[in-house]
């Protein structure tokens, strides 16, 4: 396949960086249009040949025009006038050194190469990471169908011992008989009879032997498959469990889990009901050297060992505690709200129903008090874990937990180590187990991911940052002392997670482009690209960025809350480009058509705005860029973005008020872009009076319109005049001479401003 199409088929990260690789020295036209001819030429042996550039120069602009008569046959004006453009700059820019057109040309091709060996490595190590997943479980289920199959065979030898047993005892009872009514057989047959319990007795001795080794065999295997769990599987799924916390992918390998824990607890009670069977055959029969007398004890100490160790692991915290008022920020409580936990046992054995009761406690083991807060949990805080509230997992759900803060004289000052969001407390979970069998109490504990507590709901965002730089950078549960020197995170993991904060509450993350700006703000440009870059705790979420009077992770926060509250569908449909420096918006959008237009965040608000770009070119041709005042909450609450665009105007006086927003970057026309979003038609139907037809309401129709001032010596010739279907929108309201008038009067007291464009409502046409 080739090469230009391989590259259209990778995702959205890959293709920007595509697009990345073509500006106006040699526009992505040319590749797309001229792909296979590029594609058939040594590019790599032209860029050293002066003579053979300038012939391949010539065969381009040839291949232009053979292109332009194509279009020439469809019809199609536009491309047509695209064409020759780019034929004039390329005659402008190589007509004198051919050879650098042929560097580029081999530059990006080789470009392009790392980009689809890079997407090919990035599958495959997706697909290994998925395989090696897959691998591991099905070697684990392996080894759990290994253990049931060795349950099954003690099973059936011990079955078979005890029939031997009962053989043996009634052959040796029978031959005592025998013995005893003195009439029965020859010394021969009685020397027969004697060697067939002798031999007997030997199939016996081997029996139990071997049934006892099996059972020793079974009880390795099964040991070894319970460290699988508890020291591999268990924690990582803990860990995985920390990154769907923080917005990761989610955790939903529970009941597989539960699947193993349960199938070895099985297996073990059955080992100790096969241990019981042992010992009544013994007490039955035995004799000197007797396997089961010397092994009986040993084997039964270390199959309880066994269980009691599966049964301490099996309490797990199985969602992490989370006010269902802010089901995406788990782990941060406040105060007086109300908050849910549920716990599930691993280990699903009828028996166990009803018979666990779990008490919550706050900060049980905390030792260090002084300068921290203390806190009583209210509410109901034991529970009894049963199958039937959970699908028929053995759960328990705390659902009404709430914290209150003890007011004790002294208790905190200013004098403390950390401020309360960076204060981490701990959740933790009691409970009991009988095992009546063997008289044993088990003693089950579990503890939640540490949490934050915060007593007012604008310290969420600060607590939320100490949950995400926590969770990102360690995965010990009882280091409640980690903010009294947080380590430094790196940018490849601090990437990640910023990236799933907008995957968590959108349908898109942050793409490469946009991690590199704001790389840029962290690190600086220079290391922006170093994934091994160091960002201290403090830059990120306590001193100002850039100089601005706010936080890092506060003006992402912010950002965040104006996607969701009024920008979601906007974000992921990926019409908001958002992260990218000015400097860059300026390479992106020169050479581009005049009024196109991008959107990006404004990087001066701490509560979240967004503003767009767009750029004219003067009598010169040279580009200007124009941005507009940002929106905030605010504005957008009162016009959605897409309306805002849709009837945004630019005037200044003695001129007709024009919308300069023709397409959204690369060159998607403004209204295929956005039209869907626009509100319905307008003209609603009127309320009717059942005796005159439409009530008339008396009032006129009003629009929220947004315009900007400019200079008039800003509107020059070569400024993009109003499109038909720009006067027609605008003559709805009012006429060009009123709408001047009004202007003029708002501009001189105003400047930048929202105005309420009217007309009357009119049944005549």
């Amino acid at each position: 396949m080739a090469q230009w199409c391989q590259l259209q088929m990778l995702d959205s990260k890959y293709l920007e960086q595509v697009d990345q690789l073509y500006d106006d020295s040699f526009p992505m036209d040319i590749r797309q249009y001229l792909s296979k001819w590029i594609e058939s030429i040594d590019w790599d042996t032209v860029a050293v040949q002066d003579s053979l550039a300038t012939v391949r120069f010539h065969e381009l602009l040839s291949q232009l025009d053979d292109q332009h008569s194509r279009f020439s046959h469809d019809n199609n004006f536009l491309l047509q006038h695209n064409i020759r453009k780019i034929k004039r700059n390329l005659q402008d820019r190589f007509q004198e050194d051919p050879l650098h057109m042929a560097m580029i040309i081999s530059r990006n091709l080789k470009e392009e190469k790392k980009i689809l060996e890079s997407a090919k490595d990035t599958e495959q190590e997706r697909e290994g990471v998925v395989s090696a997943m897959v691998v591991e479980k099905q070697k684990l289920d392996n080894k759990v169908k290994e253990m049931k199959e060795r349950v099954q065979v003690a099973d059936q030898n011990i079955k078979n011992l005890e029939d031997l047993q009962d053989e043996y005892d009634f052959k040796v009872n029978t031959l005592k008989n025998r013995e005893n009514e003195m009439n029965g057989m020859t010394p021969k047959e009685q020397e027969m009879e004697k060697m067939t319990v002798t031999r007997m007795c030997l199939d016996l001795k081997t029996k139990r032997q071997e049934v006892v080794t099996q059972l020793a065999e079974l009880l390795t295997v099964t040991q070894t498959l319970l460290a699988d769990l508890t020291s591999e599987e268990l924690p990582e799924w803990r860990q995985r469990q920390q990154i769907a916390c923080i917005g990761g992918p989610p955790n939903a390998c529970v009941d597989q889990l539960q699947n193993w824990f349960t199938s070895v607890a099985e297996s073990l009670q059955q080992v100790r009901q096969h241990l019981k069977k042992l010992q009544e055959l013994e007490q039955k029969l035995t004799y000197d050297s007797d396997p089961i007398t010397q092994n009986k004890a040993y084997l039964e100490a270390r199959a309880l060992e066994l269980l009691k160790n599966l049964l301490c692991n099996s309490l797990v915290v199985e969602r992490q505690p989370c006010m269902p008022t802010h089901p995406q920020r788990p782990l941060v409580l406040k105060t007086g709200v109300q908050f849910t936990v549920k716990l599930r046992f691993l280990v699903k054995l009828q028996e166990f129903n009803y018979q666990l009761k779990v008490k919550a406690l706050f900060d049980k083991d905390v030792t260090e008090k002084k300068g921290f807060r203390k806190f009583n949990i209210l509410g109901t805080n034991t529970k009894m874990m049963n199958m039937e509230e959970s699908n028929g997992s053995l759960a328990a759900e705390f659902r009404h937990l709430q914290l209150k803060e003890q007011k004790v004289a002294g208790n905190r000052n200013n004098d403390g180590p950390l401020i309360v969001t960076e204060e981490l407390h701990s959740l933790s979970f009691e409970s009991e187990l009988q095992l009546n069998q063997s008289g044993l109490n088990i003693k089950l504990e579990a503890i939640s991911l540490p949490v934050v507590v915060i007593s007012n709901v604008c310290q969420l965002p600060s607590g939320w940052a100490s949950i995400l730089w926590y969770n990102m950078l360690t995965t010990e549960p009882k280091n409640l002392k980690f903010f009294l020197k947080p380590p430094q995170a790196m940018w490849s993991q601090l990437s990640e997670v910023l990236s799933w904060q907008f995957s968590a509450v959108t349908q898109r993350g942050l793409n490469q482009e946009q991690l590199n700006m704001l790389a840029d703000k962290l690190l600086g440009a220079k290391a922006k690209r170093d994934p091994e870059g160091q960002i201290p705790w403090n830059k990120f979420c306590k001193q100002s960025a850039n100089e601005k009077a706010f936080p890092f992770w506060l003006w992402i926060e912010g950002i965040l809350d104006l996607i969701k509250r009024h920008l979601l569908s906007l974000w992921n449909d990926g019409s908001i480009m958002g992260f990218l420096s000015k400097e860059r918006e300026k390479a992106l959008l020169s050479g581009k058509c005049p009024g196109t237009f991008l959107l990006r965040f404004s990087e001066s608000s701490r509560d979240g705005a967004i503003t767009f770009t767009w750029i004219e070119h003067d009598v010169h041709d040279k580009p200007l860029f124009h941005s507009v005042e940002p929106y905030t909450k605010k504005e957008l609450t009162a016009v959605s973005l897409a309306d805002i665009i849709r009837t945004y105007k630019v005037m200044a006086a003695e001129n007709i008020p024009e919308n300069p927003l023709r397409f959204l970057f690369p060159d998607i026309p403004k209204d295929k872009a956005f039209g869907k979003y626009y509100p319905k038609s307008s003209e609603t139907p009127e309320p009717m009076d059942m005796e005159n037809g439409p009530e008339k309401s008396g009032y006129m129709k009003t629009e929220l319109i947004s315009v900007s001032e400019v200079h008039p010596s800003r509107l020059h010739d070569n400024m993009m005049p109003m499109s038909p279907d720009d006067y027609k929108a605008l003559s709805q309201y009012v006429s060009p001479r009123e709408m001047d008038a009004v202007a003029n009067n708002l501009i001189s007291e105003f400047g930048e401003f929202d105005i309420q464009m009217s007309a009357e409502f009119s049944d005549q046409n």
